[in-house]
């Protein structure tokens, strides 16, 4: 259902682009999805592993105490930034690798510090397996990581919107999530009907997971890391504070000083890199102009962003993100 409700998001968006021309509409629709059919293709890969991440999520937040999973889900920074290495050859700041290391540390000492209290406390519940929640969230962590690099990997040098390419995700993840549903609860469904057990809270569940995407892609793209960086620090006060008041979360000197140090890696991590120093000969100021920006397109650290609307326009300015 929340994939269902993303593409029927994006299709509005992309009418009202289109100034509520149909025929325009399901031109565009049509020459995107169905004409140039290999290019949709490869987004059934990133669908198949988002489609894992997202069931993983709820996985490890059934056993994980939200404050702990939220700060442990940052780890996704350091996976991205690995993958982003490998794959497309970019190159991280000394300040980024200082961030990631400050990451893993806060993350480690998160982790030892609920390790240690959870049997002296309440927090994890008797219904909740600590170990499995930890193995989920890890594993949606790796995913998220080769996802969002693969998803770059494909944007880069495509004219397709971000609400298109999230149109032909959501087609590829509305029916790996039927199949899974009818792998599943097929029998169930049958039954009681499809919408049986949907409560407000779940549909309130289901908007937040369909809206919380779209809104990451349209901060990427009009706002900038630094205010995505104080959003996701924000996020990790509110889950803490709240988890307090609704379960009874023992905040401890551990908890505060593992999740200080990721909420300063992700604000490190998001700063923009100092520019570099102009070259001294002016002679061959032309050529060495033209070996940089061929360095930097084969190193994946500058785009155009009138080729690639998915990412913001000022990225010239941040190459560190």
């Amino acid at each position: 259902m929340a994939e269902v409700l993303k593409v029927l998001t994006c299709l509005l968006i992309m009418l009202f682009q289109k100034r509520g021309s149909l025929r325009d509409f399901a031109l565009l629709l049509y020459d995107s999805v169905v004409v140039q059919h290999r290019d949709t293709l490869k987004l059934a890969v990133p669908s198949l592993i988002y489609t894992l991440q997202n069931n993983l999520q709820y996985i490890a937040i059934s056993n994980l105490p939200a404050a702990t999973f939220q700060v442990t889900y940052q780890l996704k920074i350091l996976t991205t930034a690995v993958f982003s290495v490998l794959m497309l050859q970019k190159s991280l700041s000394r300040l980024q690798w200082v961030s990631l290391v400050l990451l893993f540390a806060g993350v480690a000492i998160v982790q030892v510090e609920q390790e240690g209290g959870r049997k002296e406390t309440s927090v994890v519940g008797e219904s909740q397996n600590y170990a499995k929640g930890l193995v989920a969230v890890v594993v949606s962590c790796l995913s998220s990581g080769f996802a969002g690099v693969y998803f770059e990997k494909i944007l880069k040098g495509s004219a397709a919107s971000v609400w298109m390419r999230n149109v032909q995700l959501g087609i590829f993840g509305t029916l790996l999530g039927l199949l899974g549903l009818w792998w599943n609860d097929g029998a169930a469904i049958a039954e009681k009907g499809f919408l049986f057990g949907y409560t407000p809270l779940v549909w309130a569940v289901i908007f937040n997971q369909a809206f919380g995407g779209l809104l990451v892609a349209v901060v990427v793209k009009y706002a900038d890391n630094i205010l995505k960086g104080f959003a996701t620090s924000f996020s990790i006060v509110v889950s803490t504070v709240t988890s307090v008041y609704l379960f009874g979360f023992h905040v401890d000197l551990l908890f505060t000083l593992g999740a200080g140090l990721v909420i300063g890696a992700v604000y490190m991590y998001s700063l923009p890199r100092a520019p570099a120093a102009p070259s001294a000969p002016s002679s061959s100021a032309s050529s060495s102009s033209s070996s940089v920006s061929h360095s930097r397109n084969h190193m994946g650290d500058s785009r155009d962003p009138e080729a690639d609307p998915f990412l913001p326009k000022h990225l010239g300015k941040e190459k560190g993100c």
